[in-house]
């Protein structure tokens, strides 16, 4: 059990890092246009996220994927542009929401890609065979679930209180808290190690 604990805990403390605040932002910029009644929706979109997460690390681990960390250190803040920008230019706007669409596509392989970014650094935690990191992958996978419903909750109180007490519309919500992520994520761009070359 306290194994379980150890891994689950660095899943947690992987999304919660206020050094590392992208995985925050993302999913801020996920869940923003959304309220408590949606909670399925994004429950589900959430657990897409976490599952592509675990699959690049799978991969990373057996070693059937490889990627240049500046590369993926780039591509994690346009995930986080590219979710905000279509929030921003989506606010308002009625949308189908049942069933799979392309949204959970969208953020299944942004989730890869967020994973991609941690794999090198799980590699170096988990000692032994391929095989004996396929638990503690699904221990860390439980932590960071864990951690990311904090947030996405988080996320929906605040979107509630800014609604209701000071009479924010849902759309207009949306369109500030995208702006702002917007405006947060392209520094972590142009700052990016990728234009160093």
């Amino acid at each position: 059990m306290s194994e379980f604990w150890i891994y689950f805990q660095i899943g947690l403390k992987h999304v919660l890092d206020i050094n590392a605040y992208d995985h925050v932002l993302f999913l801020i910029a996920l869940t923003v246009p959304y309220t408590f009644k949606d909670w399925k929706r994004i429950l589900l979109l959430v657990s897409v996220f976490t599952i592509g997460h675990t699959v690049a690390l799978i991969l990373s681990v057996f070693g059937i994927i490889a990627v240049k960390v500046n590369l993926v250190e780039f591509l994690i803040p346009i995930t986080i542009l590219i979710t905000a920008l279509y929030h921003l230019f989506t606010a308002g706007k009625a949308t189908k929401n049942d069933g799979v669409n392309l949204i959970f596509f969208v953020t299944l392989f942004f989730g890869i890609i967020h994973g991609l970014g941690f794999s090198n650094y799980f590699k170096t935690i988990l000692g032994g065979s391929a095989s004996s990191k396929l638990i503690p992958l699904g221990e860390f996978a439980l932590g960071i679930e864990t951690a990311q419903l904090v947030v996405v909750f988080v996320v929906l109180v605040i979107s509630y209180i800014v609604q209701t007490v000071f009479r924010f519309s849902k759309r207009d919500w949306a369109l500030v808290m995208s702006a702002f992520i917007v405006g947060v994520v392209i520094p972590m761009i142009i700052e990016s190690p990728i234009w160093n070359r």
